[in-house]
């Protein structure tokens, strides 16, 4: 059990006074509680995971529930009352292991000035766990406690941890008796293949970091590029290589053992030689998915398709500097730098550079973006190297070989809903016990390799975060994107960070500074400074670039503003006559999976994500309900009691047919419907998206589907609607959904003005009649307000609607560099292929791509036919054909593009060369302009028929090079195709071996007219030679691509009234392409850049 407590010296350690708990009372004796049985279950109603006799306090939900008893409680090996081992069944038993394990550890380290502190310590961290106050990442709740409580131990992983005594290097000598509790972890890669610290180690480490459930992120840019020399002679296969094993070693762990998949970010500094390539890596990879797709295999998310191909295990993120947006600004190129000479490998317009990133980002949601000079300026530690890298989320940000370990307030429960007011002591006592928890973790931790144990020691990171301030603001009436909202949240964020750090400086005083502290003083005090000028909205800061936004007293509550600027004022203070115990104290997490187990509506940072919810019942199924913050914002805003009922039952709807209008009792019992028929309709409508979903033989029975005239071949057919085949229209349907299910939006709700529609602006529209959501700017600004009382950075992805540009695309990125964030990710709705049927309307879509057509033509509509450019023409062509899903008019359209004839007279060059000992010649016909134009392929001494289909294959190519098909795509489709002959080339100077015929002849035109250095085994020596065409140059063709719409196929078999489906239909409304649990089979919805599931609470991302 645990080790024997070291004597407390009275004169030392921190001091705890009761805020929540009482003297003489348990902790748990503060709460009621409830037996439950958790019961989760997939759409199709087969049970995934059932635990009975689960105790909770009676508040928590049921998703809470759920959660905490598949996710967190110990399965295994945990005594009983019996004398057995088994399971953990009490939030009680949770929260004892995690407090006791806390106050064991700080305890044994004078962490407490005396024992009574220490009891102080474990009651009230037992009252904020249970009361969902705040709540720790999930390695916590994984591996914290299971030593210290249960004595659980198991065989030792190759961790390491660093002797508090004596502050050694040790190797843990067991899995559990030190944990690994943190969720973090930032790792190097050197230039290297085998060795330690190399590429295939990397992959060793990040396997330990998975398997506990934590998170990992790398910056590559160390790594050489292709076609770099290496020391033993020949060239690297580059780094896009290797980050594709990366990414499948990635994808096979089972992150903490469950089914969730590894969380991974890849970073690759601007100036490295691939990184175009990284750019476009997942953008070309959804290509293949589209074909695949095309092809018949499955879309989903862990469906065949996207399993083939790579970069799906992982965020990809590039490194931007100032200088760069100085380039961009300037119009001049940007140079890419060789990481083994640090010559210059090429040289690229920067808007090139910038117009991939954003058309990529457009397309896929990768790469996003990390702001280097900012991160860099606010580095607190900057003699121990630069930031490199982030966690997966991008919250984490500090050197690499670094961990951090997270934990976040749950701030409804310090906001008092009468007098609209945050209880700020409240807030500062939970911020000072969280940070000292936090603390303890990093000195009883063990970590997956000797560099992370070692810099995690004498950096000693940490991860304070807060949730819920979207509902806190709805709640107040305020609109998310207004002003006063961002000064809120400033202060807010500076009120917790200001406290940590000022708790930091206090356990400085009493235990010491972090190690590197005097190192880095002068850097860390000019950064705490910049924190307190913020604070006080000033406008001089030191060594910074951009400024921060500080907090506005015009609209800041003076409350708040007053609290803010006296903790930086503290933290300041006592830092400079202690230093600070922790070179970070705060971050904002996702909150993805504990946000559920706190029972918070909003995470992180974020806005809500609808208005309307279903929540799950603890006997199974679910019901629908308005966000808990809506009645009461309504009431704040000064509405009445019955126009508060009249606007939430617009939302979510009566629940009944009685009084609809349309389809009704009256009607139906018109069209033969009997009592008992109407009360199983009854019965279903509380969880029904539609109506038509109850209205089915599932629910009435084949007996009653007969007796209203339908046979069983009729009605279980895959088009079969009761509603339209009993002769109501789509107008009487229509009506009757809104009546009985509601809009799932406030807008057009009776009595609700105009003017108080912000309040109720969500992340998505709401509802199939939704207009309203908060833009992409919104967002960033909130973000801008917290990011300079941040240690680390925001972990939040800004959603964008389907039909959001390039250039929206661009104006984030720039907006949010402006505002001083660290890092940022877009995520356009739809722009992955991952995504089930949308239940909004074809027609409003169809309407939609009309308008949009329009709008494009009529941009340009004041000019005259020869004002036109091809590049007007182009830009339309190319916008038509990404809104239209109308493949007849986009033939039409690609008929526009006329072959273009070959001169009489051209020029071009003769190939021989010998493949696998074939022998082979190659002719290419060339346009004026230097351009390939056709090309002629005799094999000799071959059979006819070979020789025949080589001709006919030749000709098909020149075709198509004629109508516009560029070179490239020929080049990407058929090099490295395998068949006989292939082997060993003869007769060129640099390409050495060929996997077939068709793989020489690509790799042979890619040379000489693209430049495609990467597809030759011998790279050229200088520009001139005979293997070198200087007239063999590509210029732009107009290429119509033809673009495919995919759809999943919905199996009938399905039950369409399930009530387990009920808030999957709900959530593809808003988030369509959000992919199914991997778990129980739920829509998720977007957690920070990650995914989470309100069904079970997996979590699709780091923890």
């Amino acid at each position: 059990m645990s080790q024997k407590k070291t004597n407390l010296n009275s004169n030392t350690g921190l001091k705890f006074d009761r805020y929540f708990t009482k003297n003489g009372t348990s902790a748990n004796e503060l709460f009621d509680y409830e037996i439950r049985s958790s019961v989760i279950q997939n759409p199709g109603g087969d049970t995934v995971f059932r635990m009975d006799n689960v105790e909770v306090p009676k508040p928590w939900s049921q998703v809470a529930t759920d959660i905490l008893a598949q996710k967190y409680f110990r399965k295994a090996g945990v005594p009983q009352e019996d004398g057995s081992l088994g399971s953990e069944n009490s939030i009680k038993q949770v929260s004892h292991r995690l407090a006791d394990c806390w106050r064991t550890w700080g305890e044994r380290h004078n962490y407490f000035a005396s024992e009574a502190d220490a009891q102080v310590f474990y009651d009230e961290l037992v009252y904020s766990i249970t009361a969902q106050h705040a709540a720790p990442n999930s390695p916590q709740w994984f591996n914290t406690g299971l030593h210290n409580t249960y004595d659980i131990t198991g065989k030792p992983q190759g961790h390491y941890f660093c002797d508090p005594e004596t502050g050694k290097l040790k190797k843990s000598t067991s899995a559990y008796e030190r944990p690994q509790p943190h969720a973090c972890f930032i790792l190097s890669v050197k230039d290297d293949l085998v060795n330690d610290g190399g590429i295939m180690d990397l992959w060793v480490r990040e396997a330990r970091i998975f398997k506990y459930g934590s998170g990992v992120g790398t910056n590559f840019s160390a790594i050489r590029g292709a076609g770099e020399k290496l020391s033993g002679g020949g060239t690297s296969s580059g780094l896009m290589s290797f980050l594709k094993i990366g990414d499948r070693a990635a994808g096979a762990i089972k992150s903490g053992g469950t089914t969730r998949r590894a969380a991974k970010m890849v970073t690759l500094d601007l100036d490295h030689p691939e990184i175009m390539s990284f750019i476009n890596w997942k953008k070309e990879e959804e290509k293949k998915v589209a074909a695949l797709i095309d092809g018949g295999y499955s879309s989903h998310y862990e469906g065949d398709a996207y399993q083939t191909v790579s970069g799906q295990n992982s965020n990809n993120s590039v490194r931007i500097p100032n200088k760069f947006f100085e380039a961009l600004k300037n119009n001049e190129n940007w140079d890419l730098i060789a990481r083994s000479n640090g010559e210059v490998m090429d040289s690229i317009p920067a808007e090139k550079i910038w117009d991939d990133i954003s058309f990529a980002a457009w397309a896929c949601a990768d790469p996003g973006v990390q702001y280097d000079t900012t991160i860099n300026e606010w580095h607190t530690c900057p003699q121990g190297g630069p930031i490199n890298a982030s966690n997966p989320c991008s919250e984490y940000m500090f050197l690499d070989n670094t961990a951090c370990n997270l934990a976040s307030l749950n701030l409804r429960h310090f906001f008092n809903e009468s007098s609209l007011e945050f209880d700020v002591e409240g807030i500062k006592y939970a911020s000072r016990l969280w940070t000292t928890v936090l603390e303890i973790s990093v000195l009883m931790a063990q970590f997956p390799s000797k560099e992370v144990a070692e810099l995690s020691y004498a950096y000693r990171t940490l991860g304070l975060g807060y949730a819920n301030l979207g509902s806190v603001l709805m709640l107040s009436g305020i609109p998310y994107d207004s002003e006063k909202a961002t000064a809120i949240c400033g202060a807010i964020t500076a009120i917790l960070t200001g406290t940590a750090y000022a708790t930091s400086a206090e356990m400085a005083e009493h235990l010491g500074p972090f190690k590197e502290y005097e190192k880095n003083k002068e850097d860390m005090l000019r950064v705490m400074r910049n924190h307190r000028y913020a604070a006080y909205n000033a406008s001089d800061y030191e060594g910074l670039s951009v400024q921060p936004v500080g907090i506005d007293p015009k609209h800041c509550p003076d409350y708040l503003l007053t609290a803010a600027c006296d903790q930086w004022d503290k933290a300041v203070m006592k830092g400079e006559k202690f230093g600070y115990r922790n070179a970070q104290t705060t971050v904002i997490a996702p909150t993805g999976t504990i946000g559920l187990v706190m029972d918070c509506d909003t995470t992180g940072i974020e806005p809500d994500f609808a208005l309307v919810k279903f929540k799950k019942l603890s006997g199974g199924g679910y019901f629908k309900i308005v966000n808990q913050s809506v009645p009461g914002a309504l009431k704040n805003l000064g509405y009445t009691e019955s126009q508060i009922e009249s606007i939430v039952n617009y939302a979510k709807g009566h629940a009944t047919l009685k009084g609809a209008p349309g389809v009704n009792h009256k009607s139906l019992t018109e069209k033969g419907f009997k009592k008992a028929d109407l009360t199983a309709i009854e019965a279903g409508l509380a969880s029904a998206f539609e109506i038509s979903f109850v209205f089915n033989h599932w629910t009435l029975g084949e007996e009653t589907m007969e007796r209203l005239g339908f046979d069983k071949e009729t009605y279980e057919g895959a088009d079969f609607n009761l509603l339209t085949a009993l002769g109501y229209s789509q107008e009487d349907i229509n009506k009757a959904n809104d009546y009985v299910c509601g809009t799932m939006t406030v807008e057009g709700a009776p009595h609700l003005k105009d003017e108080d529609l912000p309040v109720f602006d969500c992340a998505n529209r709401c509802g199939n009649i939704g207009e309203r959501f908060i833009h992409a700017h919104g967002h960033i600004r909130m973000m801008g307000a917290a990011q300079p009382f941040i240690s680390g950075a925001i972990s939040k992805t800004i959603n964008l609607p389907n039909e959001a540009t390039q250039s929206d695309i661009k104006s984030c990125y720039e907006l949010s560099w402006e505002l001083g964030l660290k890092a940022n990710a877009l995520y356009r709705d739809g722009c992955k292929l991952s995504q089930p049927l949308s239940n909004k309307s074809d027609t409003k879509k169809e309407e939609k791509v009309k308008d949009k057509i329009e709008e494009v033509l009529a941009e340009k509509a004041e000019l005259t036919l020869d004002e036109i450019t091809p590049d007007m023409v182009l830009d339309a062509a190319r916008r038509i054909i990404d809104e239209s899903n109308d493949t007849i008019f986009q033939m039409q359209l690609s008929n526009i593009v006329e072959r273009k004839k070959l001169p009489s007279k051209r020029s071009g060059f003769t190939q021989k060369a010998k493949v696998g000992g074939q022998t082979l010649f190659i002719r290419t016909g060339e346009y004026s302009d230097g351009r390939l134009g056709e090309i002629f392929v005799d094999m000799h001494k071959e059979g006819a028929t070979f020789r025949s289909l080589m001709n006919c294959f030749s000709i098909a190519v020149s075709i198509g090079l004629q109508y516009g098909v560029p070179l490239r795509e020929f080049v990407d489709k058929f090099t490295f195709t395998k068949f006989e002959p292939a082997g060993y080339v003869e007769g060129h100077d640099n390409i050495k071996n060929a996997t077939s015929i068709i793989d020489f002849i690509f790799r042979l035109l890619g040379f000489e007219y693209l430049n495609r250095n990467d597809l030759v085994q011998v790279p050229p020596v200088s520009d001139t030679g005979d293997n070198n065409i200087q007239s063999a140059t590509q210029s732009s063709t107009i290429a119509v691509t033809k673009t495919k719409s995919v759809v999943t196929s919905v199996s009938v078999e399905a039950k369409a009234a399930s009530s387990n489906s009920a808030s999957d239909m709900h959530l593809q409304s808003m988030q369509s392409d959000a992919p199914a649990c991997n778990e129980c089979g739920h829509l998720t919805v977007r957690s920070g850049t990650c995914y989470k599931c309100l069904n079970c609470g997996n979590s699709l991302g780091c923890s």
